[in-house]
């Protein structure tokens, strides 16, 4: 998608009717069951009309720590791949109002850089150190895709020297947006969890020691493979985009300003589900900044709760399925719930309406994903994983 320059004279604001045809078009899109990436970009697309851009980035987030899982580029930003590592080091090493973990428990969820400074865009660092210099940036809007308090990705439109400024009426209309974009997300995210994974010959974590400078000094057999299968397609950014977002992280850790080690949940290129940790190191000779980053595959508990959010479940269908994953009966349940049978099984029809399965047994699988039921009482690595 390669777009033209937004010229301050022939850009209008846009009329309401355009605004509600833009918001109409991207609700279908958003109930459609796409991909992810069909879903990222034909809503992009969509928005420009209402808000025009010459640039744009949307990215994924895991919704329990905010941190960058995935991230795709539109416009001019397509064909600029030397500076995705970066980005992550930058957007997670600091914090200013604008970031996207302060967007995600902002009451509005949207902003644009030039509203928030008043008009002086370079005293955000993002903006002055990274966004100007490096693509000529002057403006930038950003939204969270934000439903109810999980937030599942992001997306940041951008403006040159020549376009006007994003206005508040841009940023009331991205907010306005924000479920949808959680909607289409997670059900982007949904269609890919029955899918056979690929290669599973990668066992046991892979690691990654990153220097001070944000390059990477060492690794351990496997975690070239491990890195290649965090994201691809045609507007994909470079596949350390999530690695970068964690390394800033934890350098942010390492200065006290966080109290938990950054750690997110990935969905792979070939269906894997991975977990990616870093933390810093202490270097007994006296150097400092090194990160070290763990990808391995995730264990089901830790998908359990992703999944389950993701299915948009009320609390009490979240009750339900806690017991269904418990073996529990009907009977049981709703003695548990202090409800009838009956309404037992009007909850259980709505969460498999949600899960898109038939029955307890499909809704397990589908929790606990086709990559590990085939796989139960094979050998173990001496991770204590399942052996390929």
């Amino acid at each position: 998608m390669g777009r033209s320059a937004v010229l301050p004279d022939t850009v209008t604001v846009a009329t309401g009717l355009t605004l509600e045809r833009v918001r109409r078009d991207v609700e279908v899109v958003a109930r459609a069951g796409l991909e992810l990436e069909t879903f990222l970009e034909e809503a992009v697309e969509s928005v420009g009309r209402a808000v025009p851009w010459v640039s744009a980035c949307l990215g994924t987030h895991d919704p329990s720590t905010h941190l960058l899982t995935s991230a795709r580029k539109y416009g001019h930003l397509r064909a600029v791949n030397s500076h995705d590592h970066e980005f992550g080091l930058i957007e997670y090493g600091a914090v200013e109002p604008t970031a996207f973990t302060e967007l995600a428990a902002a009451p509005v969820p949207a902003a644009g850089v030039h509203l928030q400074t008043g008009g002086d865009v370079e005293r955000s660092a993002r903006m002055s150190a990274f966004m100007m210099p490096r693509f000529g940036f002057l403006d930038e809007a950003r939204m969270i895709f934000r439903d109810g308090h999980q937030a599942w990705g992001a997306m940041a439109l951008f403006r040159g020297a020549d376009d006007r400024p994003f206005e508040a009426a841009d940023v009331d209309f991205l907010a306005s947006l924000s479920p949808l974009f959680a909607r289409g997300v997670r059900t982007g995210m949904l269609t890919r969890l029955g899918t056979t994974p690929g290669d599973q010959s990668l066992a046991g974590p892979a690691v990654l020691i990153v220097g001070a400078d944000g390059e990477i000094l060492q690794t351990s057999r496997g975690a070239e493979e491990r890195i290649a299968q965090l994201i691809s397609g045609a507007a994909a950014a470079d596949p350390l985009s999530p690695i970068s977002a964690l390394v800033g992280a934890a350098r942010r850790y390492a200065r006290g300003e966080t109290a938990v080690p950054p750690r997110s949940r990935v969905r792979a290129t070939n269906g894997m589900w991975l977990v990616l940790h870093a933390s810093p190191l202490s270097g007994v000779d006296g150097r400092v900044g090194e990160v070290v980053v763990t990808i391995e595959e995730a264990r089901p508990p830790e998908i359990v709760a992703l999944v389950v959010a993701a299915f948009d479940l009320t609390p009490r269908e979240r009750d339900v399925t806690q017991l269904v994953l418990q073996g529990v009966d009907t009977k049981e349940i709703a003695a548990t719930l202090h409800v009838s049978t009956y309404t037992v099984q009007d909850h259980l029809k709505s969460v498999f309406d949600k899960a898109d399965v038939r029955s307890r047994r499909e809704l397990i699988a589908r929790i606990y994903f086709d990559q590990y039921v085939p796989r139960m009482g094979s050998e173990l690595t001496p991770s204590g994983w399942f052996a390929g």
